[in-house]
């Protein structure tokens, strides 16, 4: 992790005290401030000085199917007596540094022979009003702007310009002129932000505008929810996987106990053992005269300096009949078929649709998954090896134009395509994202530009349309009860739809201005947990007794953008802040939770009815 400047410093004065003999693994840490009264709720991090020699020989990365090892970084929290004991890790040969963090205290990093012993830290308040607004996390930022009174202007911005990294950090609260400002946003336009035309300009001046009268103006904040002291049951575990030009976008945890992760920038598979670190990569192969960026091209040009996105390696699902893990590829027309157990991979090539997006399995051996840029939802059948495609309703006769030029458009070269015209509807691109199928068979989707929501009949091939009474519905899932789940990106909410009543509830996270990305349900345990991506945190929701609990990440500007559930009731996610450097330290990583039943915060509600 990254040793910020006073942590240097607490560093260099602590590596001096070393212990020696065999290291045992049980430390107890106790965390107090200046003064020696213990501190609670501080987030300790344990880090191995002495990593395992990984072979990165394949231009940075593990070679196709070669054995590797990963340090793991274990973050604990102190109970109510500023203690927390790292027992049970069973690694804890030569040294390791440890990282202590918690609001409104500077960080401190001590390097220590990870002995049974007591360690002391002591962690010193941020008095600098300055450094003390620097350490709030990006949604603190973004929601003490008001977009000069635009609330729209600012849900569209957030729609558009925060689904890949966080808006409100250090990297872009920088201030700019408005050409600058202009200049990024076309610059994200190529690829994939859909800022209106019409406002590119007075967004460009608003935001240059906005951050400096903020920059000047920190007592403005607001302050980030506090931490809870029922943390300090939960540990959270990092795996770091690929690098500072990856995107670890989606995952999937595997009835085989391995979790398979997927790089978007440089087509690779991680099969990470979750328990000791091991892991394999797998190259996906692509055909040889595949162009870089598949059939949108190459978008990033100089950003990206190392980039092997030929296929696009979006999203993940197993399939309940063989374990076979099927894998959209955004950048092409097809569906990856991966065998866990032989390691082989098999295209399945598609004639119709564009951007395969969210995928998912049903128990009829059938695979679904959005085409997101030619607004359809498609099925691979895998008893007939074949197709089908649905093709979506369009909001216009102007946007069923769009949509039926879209193969035109694409076939020319990409020098040749014209720029799109966009406007606040995102005419012609309403988006199917999310995807899952119901345990009464349906299958539901959602569009995040046509605001609504809508399920197919496998039995009919009916397709059917519902408004949502909120804007940009990203990703949703199903409960054991048939009920819908979908985050409302840009209203900062989670939304429960029952189909029985057709009501829609809408319940506000947790935290201000959060964007989330995702979700996934604990079936068993009736628990909605929610990506968080503004806030360095993520969230559960306890159904029944409609509760959140709030869990910080271990890094800054942490983006996640998928929940897996282990068997045991573990939570996986992943770190894929886009671009990866962004992230503190530069590095991604699969990141697993062993949660806590403690102490929650009762949800604020409000019910609308849909007919």
């Amino acid at each position: 992790m990254r040793l910020q400047p006073q942590a240097l410093i607490a560093l260099a004065l602590s590596s001096a005290v070393s212990f020696s003999g065999i290291a045992l693994a049980k430390p107890e840490i106790t965390v107090t401030d200046k003064d020696g009264t213990p501190l609670p709720t501080a987030m300790v991090s344990r880090i191995l000085d002495n990593k395992p020699t990984q072979d990165l020989s394949d231009n940075g990365y593990s070679p196709h199917g070669v054995a590797n090892k990963m340090a793991l970084e274990h973050n604990r929290f102190s109970n109510k007596d500023g203690k927390v004991l790292f027992d049970g890790l069973g690694d804890s040969t030569g040294t390791v540094t440890y990282r202590v963090r918690k609001p409104g205290y500077q960080d401190r990093l001590l390097r220590q022979q990870d002995a049974d012993s007591e360690i002391t830290i002591s962690l010193e308040a941020i008095s600098d009003p300055k450094a003390l607004a620097d350490a709030k996390p990006s949604n603190v930022w973004i929601n003490s702007m008001d977009f000069e009174g635009d609330k729209e202007l600012k849900k569209h911005f957030q729609l558009n310009c925060a689904f890949c990294h966080q808006q409100g950090s250090a990297f872009m609260r920088a201030e700019r002129s408005p050409e600058q400002w202009l200049d990024i946003i076309n610059r994200m336009g190529k690829y994939g932000a859909r800022v209106a035309d019409e406002d590119k300009e007075r967004l460009a001046a608003v935001l240059s505008r906005q951050y400096k009268k903020l920059n000047a103006n920190t007592d403005k904040l607001v302050e980030p929810r506090p931490w809870s002291e029922k943390l300090s049951d939960v540990e959270i575990i990092e795996y770091p996987i690929g690098d500072a030009f990856s995107q670890m976008h989606d995952f999937l945890v595997h009835p085989n106990g391995f979790v398979y992760v997927g790089d978007n920038l440089q087509d690779r598979i991680y099969e990470v053992n979750p328990e000791t670190g091991d892991y394999k990569v797998y190259v996906v192969p692509h055909e040889k005269d595949a162009k870089l960026g598949g059939i949108l091209g190459n978008r990033f040009g100089e950003m990206i300096p190392k980039l092997y996105n030929y296929m696009g390696v979006h999203s993940f699902a197993v399939s309940p009949k063989d374990g076979h893990i099927f894998i959209t590829p955004s950048m092409q027309q097809a569906l990856i078929e991966f065998n866990p157990h032989t390691k082989e991979f098999t295209t399945h090539k598609m004639d119709d649709g564009y951007y395969p997006h969210t995928i998912r399995a049903d128990g009829k051996g059938r695979i679904w998954f959005t085409l997101a840029v030619s607004s359809q939802v498609a099925s691979w059948d895998r008893n007939k090896k074949e197709f089908k495609i649905y093709n979506l309703p369009a909001r216009s006769f102007k946007e069923w134009m769009i949509i039926k030029s879209i193969p035109f458009i694409l076939s020319l070269d990409v020098e040749d395509r014209p720029l799109p015209k966009v406007d606040r509807k995102s005419t012609g691109v309403p988006m199917p994202y999310g995807i899952d199928v119901a345990p009464d068979g349906k299958i539901w989707f959602a569009r995040l530009y046509g605001d609504d929501i809508g399920f197919i009949d496998p039995e009919t091939d009916e397709v059917s349309m519902i408004q949502t009474p909120f804007k940009g519905p990203r990703r949703l899932r199903v409960d054991a009860d048939n009920n819908l789940w979908i985050v409302a990106f840009q209203d900062s909410q989670l939304a429960k739809y029952d189909p029985r009543t057709k009501k829609f509830t809408m319940y506000d996270l947790p935290v201000v201005n959060e964007l989330p990305y995702s979700l996934n349900i604990d079936r068993p345990r009736r628990m909605v947990w929610v990506n968080g991506n503004q806030s360095d945190t993520i969230f559960s929701f306890d159904i029944d007794k409609e509760e959140w609990l709030v869990y910080p990440m271990p890094r800054k500007r942490t983006f996640t953008r998928d929940i897996e559930v282990g068997e045991d009731g573990s939570i996986y996610t992943s770190n894929s802040h886009f671009p990866s450097w962004q992230i503190e330290d530069g590095q991604p990583t699969l990141i697993r939770v062993k949660p806590t039943d403690g102490e929650r915060v009762k949800a604020t509600k409000t019910e609308v009815s849909v007919r």
